[in-house]
C-alpha cells in the first residue's frame, strides 16, 4: 500500500510542478525485452513539460526494508532503464524519485554519494506529506 501511495505522491508532485503526466506507467520494449515497473513495487512514470521529456522511477525506501538492498535495486533499475530509453526514447531523461527523509540521510553517506556520481544518476527529491518536489539533482 505504501508504494502505491508514494507513486501517487510523486504523480501529484509532478502535476503541482507543472508537468503533464503522459504515461502511467511508461512501457518500453528494447532488444526483445519489455520493461515496466508494476504498481505494487515502483512505477516508471513519464511526464512532459514543454519540450522536456522525463521518465521517473519512483522508489519508496520503506523503513522496513534494508536501505542498501533497496539502493542496489534502484541503481540497477536506473542503469537498465536509462540504457533502454537511450535506445528507444533518446529525448527522455530518467530521474530516480527518492523521499526527502531517505535523501537527507542514506543518500548523504559516502558510498551512495560516490555510486550516484559514478553512475551519473539524476535525482528528484520529493516530500511525502506535502506531495511536492523539493529538489532536482542533475
Amino acid at each position: 500500500m505504501a508504494k502505491d501511495r508514494f507513486h501517487q505522491v510523486v504523480k501529484t508532485a509532478l502535476i503541482k510542478d507543472g508537468w503533464n503526466v503522459t504515461h502511467d506507467p511508461l512501457r518500453i520494449k528494447v532488444g526483445g525485452v519489455e520493461m515496466e515497473i508494476d504498481l505494487g513495487a515502483e512505477i516508471l512514470l513519464a511526464a512532459e513539460r514543454g519540450d522536456e521529456k522525463i521518465a521517473v522511477e519512483v522508489k519508496s525506501f520503506l523503513a522496513s526494508a534494508s536501505a542498501i538492498s533497496e539502493f542496489h535495486t534502484a541503481l540497477g533499475q536506473f542503469i537498465n532503464y536509462r540504457a533502454a530509453l537511450r535506445r528507444e526514447e533518446a529525448d527522455r531523461i530518467l530521474y530516480l524519485a527518492v523521499p526527502d527523509l531517505t535523501y537527507n540521510s542514506f543518500f548523504q553517506l559516502d558510498f551512495p554519494v560516490s555510486m550516484l556520481q559514478e553512475n551519473a544518476v539524476k535525482i528528484m527529491v520529493y516530500n511525502i506529506e506535502v506531495e511536492e518536489i523539493l529538489q532536482w539533482q542533475n
